[in-house]
């Protein structure tokens, strides 16, 4: 357990002094988000916000990895195992991908980047690749499972689990960066999804008979390490942001995510978990069926994603987010009833 609160702890004070970094280099460079405006359909409502330094996802994932780190050098018997090494791989890629998207929309000043059309292939790809990496090299689990490997335990086909699998980390990681449209609303959904890996992880850790992961406890610090990175990024990331996370956070944030719900048997628990992203995501799809099933002539939402619905409907930035946050507090919490209730019924 020190393990873990080290592993947070560190990564929270490393994501404040991070994003602080951030913020003043694009200060000092002039540099900094652009909105979409009334010519691209974009909520023009947020246009004051232009020129607010982003890309501070970097400082939130280089945080968590400093903070990984750290718990495995201060505390002796922690072993680096190759299903996090892989899940780290997985994020860094889908953070570099952000990462060009963010450069190409600051040098361009426009908030589409020159991969924007492609990324959903290209990150989906880059999904598939990694969970085909997982399941050749470790002893990840390959059924579909709710709360443990067991449960309902139905034995996929190698192919079809890379495929389920890599269709879960990559909307995930799409779900997280659809989110990330109101100040502190990404990084404040995400603190619950980790913290509720977290509890996952080290409750399988405490009971390895009945949940038998591959390194939990490694997992349970993975995860410990990305909920200190989101809250201290959260400080400056709270309304009124003085910085975004940009595709760079919301793409490696969704894919921890995702990664997490595949390592730690709880594929039909995600959606629960990450509930405000899944909404989300849902309601831009809601939306673009609504409008070409009328023929291009109606929707449903004065605009999507349904923060911006409520925004349009009169309010405040702040009670959307703060709302959604209690929704997101009680998806995760109504999941760990869940994970616990299935344990109490199994250990009786």
């Amino acid at each position: 357990m020190i393990a873990v609160f080290i592993a947070g702890a560190t990564a929270m004070v490393l994501s404040l002094l991070g994003t602080k970094g951030v913020i003043t280099f694009f200060r000092n460079k002039g540099k900094g988000q652009p909105i979409l405006g009334k010519e691209d359909l974009g909520p023009e409502h947020h246009m004051s916000k232009q020129g607010t330094p982003t890309m501070g996802g970097i400082a939130i994932i280089i945080a968590a990895l400093i903070g990984w780190l750290a718990a495995h050098v201060l505390r002796d018997g922690i072993a680096f195992s190759d299903q996090a090494m892989i899940i780290w791989v997985t994020i860094l890629v889908m953070a570099v991908m952000g990462f060009l998207d963010d450069y190409m929309k600051v040098v361009k000043s426009h908030n589409r980047g020159i991969l924007w059309k492609k990324k959903g292939y290209i990150t989906l790809g880059l999904a598939v690749i990694c969970l085909t990496w997982l399941t050749m090299s470790t002893g990840v689990s390959r059924t579909l499972s709710f709360t443990r490997a067991d449960s309902p335990g139905w034995e996929l086909p190698w192919w079809v689990w890379v495929i389920w699998t890599a269709i879960m980390v990559w909307s995930t990681a799409n779900a997280v960066n659809v989110t990330d449209g109101l100040d502190g609303l990404a990084a404040g959904s995400g603190v619950f999804g980790f913290l509720a890996f977290t509890v996952i992880s080290y409750w399988a850790f405490r009971n390895p008979d009945l949940y038998n992961l591959v390194n939990p406890l490694d997992l349970a610090v993975l995860s410990a390490a990305f909920a200190g990175a989101c809250g201290g990024f959260l400080w400056y990331n709270a309304a009124p942001a003085k910085v975004f996370m940009g595709d760079v956070g919301a793409l490696g944030i969704g894919a921890a995510l995702g990664m997490l719900g595949v390592s730690t048997n709880t594929h039909l628990l995600l959606p629960l978990i990450c509930g405000i992203n899944v909404i989300e995501a849902g309601s831009v799809a809601i939306q673009m069926g609504v409008f070409k099933a009328s023929g291009r002539k109606r929707r449903l939402f004065k605009m999507s994603p349904v923060h911006h619905h409520f925004e349009l409907s009169g309010w405040p930035e702040t009670t959307v987010i703060i709302r959604f946050w209690i929704i997101q507090g009680i998806c995760v919490a109504t999941a760990l009833a869940l994970f616990i209730g299935d344990f109490t019924n199994q250990v009786r």
